[in-house]
């Protein structure tokens, strides 16, 4: 591993630890050469997951299309980063835990609705407005109902 401060390969881990997820390791590595330390997370390597889109077209997962539309729904709401980080990573194992390679996008909207909803109301509806493309108010007042109830 090149340390990150003076571009040498001489690091050597000081310290191991499982991260909460389960999926990860933290290491914390110092370098032999400036004796600065960082910190390297390595990720169990999975197989591809591919997301067939509305329009059927298909592209590989990326995580970074989920934490931008729950970020979005956050904007201004009392969510700490940890609390969306924690929300991702469950969506992601609910989502890699599925036997198939490939998931409808729509499958994934429906995760994270199911999440956002048990997290906050107003963050839930943000996101359904967009997910669900909400054409009228009428549309908008059934899924306030359907939270009401």
């Amino acid at each position: 591993m090149k340390c990150p401060f003076c571009n040498q390969d001489n690091t050597r881990v000081i310290d191991s630890r499982p991260v909460p997820d389960n999926n990860s390791i933290r290491r914390r590595r110092q370098c032999d050469e400036c004796g600065k330390r960082f910190t390297t997370y390595e990720k169990i390597e999975t197989i591809p997951l591919v997301v067939i889109k509305k329009d059927q077209s298909r592209e590989q997962y990326d995580r970074t299309k989920i934490q931008d539309g729950i970020m979005r729904a956050c904007y201004k709401r009392p969510i700490s980063v940890e609390q969306i980080e924690k929300i991702i990573d469950e969506i992601e194992t609910e989502i890699f835990n599925k036997e198939d390679r490939e998931i409808p996008s729509t499958e994934i909207g429906e995760i994270v609705m199911d999440k956002l909803k048990d997290l906050d109301a107003v963050t839930y509806v943000r996101f359904a407005s967009v997910y669900r493309e909400f054409k009228d108010v009428n549309t908008f007042m059934d899924e306030l109902k359907k939270i009401l109830n």
